[in-house]
């Protein structure tokens, strides 16, 4: 994995926690243009990395990290929480957004959860963001409403398809931030089941990760 991050005692301490838990840290950077060309080079499955650098913007970097590394995972660790700033780096890419004043053990989660393809937000991000694109779309009517309440120009496509109650359940979860098991203990489910559904709403999506499902389901006011 990668850690990036401007400030050098934070960066180097980050790095030092997660080589401790296990992770194998194959760089580090203090820039997004450093950031960009340590991630060509070792193609990190996890970047941890921080929304403020001193370069580029942090939705920028996303984007070329994702462009140069496609099977790599952003996770933001940031002071910022604002609600733009979390915005930003979602819709660019980033798979999760975390805090910096996350506890050590929340943060070397999060980056396991992201590893495995898990989104995950400090606890209340989700549902700003989730907020934020109610209020984009316009109230919170998903896009498929609203083509269907504009009665003019409509899209010729195939229909969106339904999702069942328990998939919707799941999915709104999911953009939350849940994992797996706590989704499953939740709802009182094996995770398998849990997997399984996940696998049948990208199915009906037609996407390809859980990253995907995050973005769908918050363009779609699914809260």
């Amino acid at each position: 994995m990668l850690v990036v991050d401007d400030h050098p005692i934070w960066r180097d301490g980050t790095a030092r926690y997660l080589a401790e838990a296990g992770f194998t840290v194959a760089g580090t950077a203090g820039s997004g243009a450093q950031a960009l060309r340590i991630a060509a080079a070792v193609r990190p499955d996890v970047v941890l990395l921080d929304l403020n650098l001193p370069d580029l913007p942090g939705a920028e970097v996303i984007r070329g990290l994702l462009a140069a590394v496609p099977p790599t995972r952003v996770l933001m660790l940031s002071a910022s929480g604002e609600r733009q700033d979390v915005l930003d780096a979602v819709t660019a890419g980033a798979l999760g957004y975390m805090l910096k004043s996350a506890r050590i053990d929340e943060i070397v989660a999060a980056v396991r959860a992201a590893a495995a393809g898990q989104p995950v937000f400090t606890p209340g991000l989700a549902g700003l963001v989730l907020g934020e694109y109610r209020r984009l779309a316009g109230g919170g009517m998903p896009a498929a409403d609203r083509a269907a309440a504009a009665g003019g120009a409509r899209e010729t496509g195939p229909p969106v398809p339904r999702l069942t109650d328990r998939e919707t359940e799941i999915l709104r979860l999911i953009a939350k931030g849940l994992t797996y098991p706590q989704i499953a203990t939740r709802l009182a489910l094996s995770t398998r089941t849990v997997q399984n559904h996940v696998r049948n709403t990208l199915t009906k999506l037609q996407l390809h990760n859980k990253a995907e499902l995050v973005r769908y389901a918050l363009e779609n006011g699914v809260d």
